[in-house]
C-alpha cells in the first residue's frame, strides 16, 4: 500500500489528530506513535519535533494543502499525529 492510502485508512479506522497544537499535545502526553509533517511545515514546529527524543516522524513530500487532500480534508494540514493506526499499515511504511 502507498503512504496516502495508508494515511486515509488510518484516519478512517484509527485515531489520528490533525493540527500542530493538537499534535504537540499528543507528543507531550506520549500518545503519538507517528508524527507526519508537510514539507512546508513551519520551521518552529519542525525544530520542536527534531528536539524530541523517541518520537517517530515522517516528512510528507507535499505541501500542507496536499497533505490535507491526502487526509480527505478540504483544508491545509501541516502536521498530524497517528495515535492508533487502526487497520492501516502506516506505521510500517515510514522510515
Amino acid at each position: 500500500m502507498d503512504f496516502n492510502t495508508s494515511l486515509r485508512r488510518a484516519i478512517k479506522t484509527g485515531n489520528v489528530i490533525l493540527g500542530q497544537s493538537e499534535t504537540k499535545e499528543s507528543i507531550e502526553k506520549g500518545t503519538a506513535k507517528l508524527v507526519v509533517v508537510a514539507a512546508n511545515c513551519p520551521a518552529d514546529f519542525t525544530a520542536y519535533l527534531s528536539g524530541k527524543e523517541g518520537v517517530k516522524s515522517h516528512t510528507f513530500e507535499g505541501s500542507g494543502v496536499q497533505l490535507g487532500r491526502a487526509c480527505g480534508k478540504p483544508f491545509m494540514v501541516s502536521a498530524l499525529a497517528i495515535i492508533e493506526s487502526g487497520d492501516s499499515d502506516i506505521l510500517t511504511l515510514t522510515r
